[in-house]
């Protein structure tokens, strides 16, 4: 840097100055790594624990796609059902069939929680201990999903023995079963109320690999915010830092509660969706407070589920106009949850909860849409955006707008990842190499640039 002129600074002093700049900025760095360029899910599917089993995740995609086939056979019916433009639809559809064969499922929740109820111990003991076993069978036969774990049940005075009797048998089991536990691994927490239940959870973790020859912090956690606790202590203090915090770097995500947080904001159950101004509130928050911690973010559910009205009885046939009511509430149900997949993408949270086989149809046509929409718009920025940030760096500026261009790539390696875009397309659309996109570093790209 040259200037000219002399200043009322001396070297010494602005040598400490920039010592301090730089502890802050390991400081910071700290506090706030980023995303780490690691995959995220676009959603987690929520399933009882009494119902899972080895192949879930394949037998999920069959019953989605003999959905999408009997009430959206082509893509002009898939469009006007989901409510995606037309121009897309032929795309949208052909991908939205590619995933449901090679991928139907991302994340797989096996649920001791809502999905599962209140069961007598030894039930919940057996369960816990088939499920375990029969996950070790997925291991063996590569049926799980990319991302799997378990919710337990909360840890209240009532129900936290239960739920760590639950995590302790299936852990040790499943370990024992199979050598391991799967990759990407998770545990997730509901009704947190104080940051002290995240850090027992921590904790147990710590136990148990210890214990069963696992590695220090290799069993991840999942928070989830669905108490108004959980947003803000008894002295109005914002507190989903401190919960994800209270994990000692285990923590993975935070997922939002729809329904049990407007319960618990004293909203009626006509009105408990994931449109209401409070969960926008919440979500904001969560947002504001996570933002650039590497944790991810995950909206809840919608609870309008794509089923039908009417059942044959056995040995009898549905009426053609039986069969119309059936499709009208499962088009009408799909249309909502594209909905709100779409707004959620909007306001930044990039997964979702899937609770019935049928919206993994709207899920992903949503999904897909939402990135087609914007690819050209995209691919033009991104282009522009590394042209000049190149410059910049040849010529010995300072360029100090990386974060766009990061948000820009990210935008193409979500859609990489979840399949609305291909390797190819991707390479021709952002005008990156492919060792580029691998980085999933803007920083890095524009320094391979100079």
């Amino acid at each position: 840097m040259s200037v000219s002129g002399a200043g009322s600074l001396t070297y010494d002093e602005l040598r400490e100055a920039g010592e301090t700049f730089d502890r802050l900025g390991r400081a910071h760095a700290l506090v706030y790594p980023g995303s780490g360029g690691d995959r995220q899910p676009v959603h987690t599917v929520y399933g009882g624990a009494q119902l899972f089993r080895a192949d879930t995740a394949p037998r999920l995609g069959e019953l989605a796609r003999r959905s999408l086939a009997e009430h959206a056979p082509d893509a002009q019916a898939l469009a006007a059902a989901i409510g995606i433009p037309l121009r897309l639809a032929t795309a949208v559809y052909a991908r939205v069939e590619e995933k449901l064969r090679r991928e139907p499922v991302e994340d797989l929740r096996i649920d001791f929680e809502d999905g599962y109820g209140t069961r007598p111990d030894a039930e919940e003991d057996g369960h816990a201990l088939s499920v375990a076993e029969e996950v070790a069978s997925g291991m063996r036969e590569g049926t799980l999903p990319e991302f799997l774990g378990i919710r337990i049940k909360t840890f209240s005075a009532e129900l936290g023995p239960r739920a760590l009797r639950t995590l302790d048998l299936f852990v040790t089991t499943l370990v024992r079963a199979a050598g391991g536990l799967p990759e990407n691994f998770v545990v997730t927490l509901p009704k947190l109320t104080s940051a002290e239940q995240p850090a027992l959870l921590a904790d147990v973790l710590d136990k148990l690999e210890g214990r069963l020859g696992l590695a220090p912090g290799s069993i991840a956690a999942e928070v989830m915010i669905e108490t108004t606790q959980s947003i803000f202590d008894t002295e109005g203090r914002a507190v989903v830092r401190g919960l994800t915090a209270a994990l000692r770097g285990r923590c993975r995500g935070a997922h939002f509660g729809t329904y049990d947080y407007t319960a618990s904001c004293d909203i009626t159950a006509a009105h408990q969706h994931m449109a209401h101004p409070a969960c926008d509130f919440a979500k904001h928050v969560m947002q504001v407070a996570l933002a650039g911690t590497g944790v991810w973010l995950s909206d809840g559910a919608t609870n309008v589920l794509p089923v039908a009205v009417h059942r044959a009885p056995a040995g009898a046939e549905l009426s053609a106009g039986e069969r119309e009511e059936n499709r009208a509430s499962i088009v009408a149900a799909w249309r909502l949850h594209a909905q709100h997949v779409r707004s959620s993408l909007v306001q930044g949270f990039y997964q979702g909860w899937d609770l019935h086989p049928a919206q993994l149809v709207s899920r992903y046509a949503a999904l897909y849409a939402f990135f087609l929409e914007g690819l050209d718009a995209a691919s033009e920025r991104l282009r522009n955006f590394v042209g000049k940030a190149a410059q910049a760096t040849l010529v010995g500026e300072v360029f100090d707008d990386a974060a766009t261009g990061q948000g820009l790539l990210n935008y193409f390696l979500r859609a990489l990842a979840c399949g609305a875009i291909a390797e190819g397309e991707a390479i021709e659309r952002s005008g990156l190499t492919l060792d580029e996109l691998r980085s999933r570093s803007f920083v890095a790209i524009l320094r391979g640039r100079r």
